[in-house]
């Protein structure tokens, strides 16, 4: 941790130490868990704006997440012609979910419906994803990070650059043959 700004000390407690009396905002979203297990969730100065309206991955993934069916979400922006980006999720089933929703077209349209529903009571009717996508994994590193830049460049057809650092690369092959037109 740094202890300060060079020739501007203040700006430093202005910008790390501000917002709460005694704590260090350092910019990641955290959680604890029942068992006090701490998860770094993602950046919060990292953001999708859609419409004008902006919004974290991780606000819209712990809305996911907290469906009794959803054991994984990454939430990305995407290019769109109206809005400039439009949110994409894609969602990992809990393995009892998985035999309970089966892969047909009917019962996932349904859930991805009832999906957007709880993202729009929760953040707003604005920031409804476009599109809820199940996939088997989502790439993550090797200390479980979810890498949204390279979910983002798989779906809309980007390249990936380094993939070196992921545990599961295989991920993005699904995401690719997911990608719009």
């Amino acid at each position: 941790m740094t202890r300060g700004f060079w020739r501007d000390r203040q700006r430093y407690f202005e910008t790390y130490w501000s917002r709460w009396p005694d704590t260090w905002v350092h910019g990641d979203w955290a959680a604890i868990d029942d068992d006090g297990l701490w998860y770094i969730l993602g950046r919060s100065d990292d953001t999708i704006k859609v419409a004008g309206k902006r919004v974290g991955p991780a606000e819209v993934e712990s809305i996911l997440v907290a469906h009794a069916q959803v054991s994984e979400a990454a939430a990305v922006g995407v290019p769109d012609p109206i809005k400039g980006e439009a949110l994409v999720c894609f969602c990992v089933l809990k393995k009892s979910a998985n035999e309970e929703v089966d892969p047909s077209t009917t019962l996932r349209t349904s859930l991805a419906a009832e999906l957007k529903k709880k993202v729009a009571t929760e953040l707003g009717k604005a920031l409804v994803p476009r599109d809820i996508l199940f996939v088997a994994d989502i790439p993550k590193t090797r200390n479980a990070k979810v890498m949204r830049r390279l979910v983002r460049a798989a779906y809309i057809g980007e390249k990936l650059g380094d993939t070196s650092a992921l545990e599961n690369p295989g991920a993005l092959d699904e995401i690719a043959r997911l990608k719009t037109n």
